[in-house]
């Protein structure tokens, strides 16, 4: 059971076992949405969608990374940051199926996609989320490449809806964490 007055430190900062709470708490709030995103999108693509280990496996990972990548110190910047990515990843999600439901896997492909999905958000007015439809056409491509039996499209929507999870998971996690104890403060 926490100490109420060691509480009331924690958020003062005094002393060095509540200066370390915080750190404490911030290594904990990402080793649980990484685990939680990880297992969650490792879930989905094994039972759900039924694809292989090693692919179920680096497709976790992404949704692990997406977490990482969108989870910011308060709510308001985690929700926008999201909004980013799942934008992006719907845009690179959408043209690499597209690519490769016509045209084989190649290296000159991927990176001529890669340009063109970057310069098609630059002409729209919407840079923010150029990296991760950039991200995800290299992703959505590379394991076409690697398991060429996943259609283009099922693969495509299976990246997107992994960023969708990861992204989640920042939100939620991120949402509960304000209301602990110990927080930065920020509720944003």
């Amino acid at each position: 059971m926490t100490d109420p007055g060691k509480i009331k430190t924690c958020r003062t900062g005094s002393g060095s076992v509540q200066k370390l709470a915080a750190p404490i708490l911030i290594a904990l709030q990402y080793g649980l949405g990484a685990l939680i995103s990880f297992s969650i999108a490792l879930l989905f693509s094994k039972n759900i969608i039924h694809i292989t280990s090693g692919t179920a496996m680096i497709g976790s990972l992404w949704a692990m990374i997406t977490f990482i990548s969108v989870t910011q110190d308060c709510c308001s910047s985690t929700q926008d940051t999201a909004w980013l990515q799942v934008l992006g990843a719907f845009l690179g999600a959408v043209l690499s199926g597209i690519f490769l439901s016509i045209f084989p896997f190649s290296i000159a492909g991927m990176a001529l996609l890669i340009g063109i999905v970057v310069l098609i958000c630059q002409v729209l007015g919407i840079p923010g989320p150029a990296r991760l439809a950039a991200l995800t056409v290299g992703i959505v491509m590379v394991i076409s490449a690697i398991n060429p039996e996943i259609p283009p499209l099922v693969n495509a929507m299976t990246r997107f809806l992994e960023v969708l999870i990861g992204s989640t998971i920042a939100i939620c996690i991120v949402w509960v964490w304000q209301y602990l104890p110990c927080n930065s403060g920020k509720t944003g």
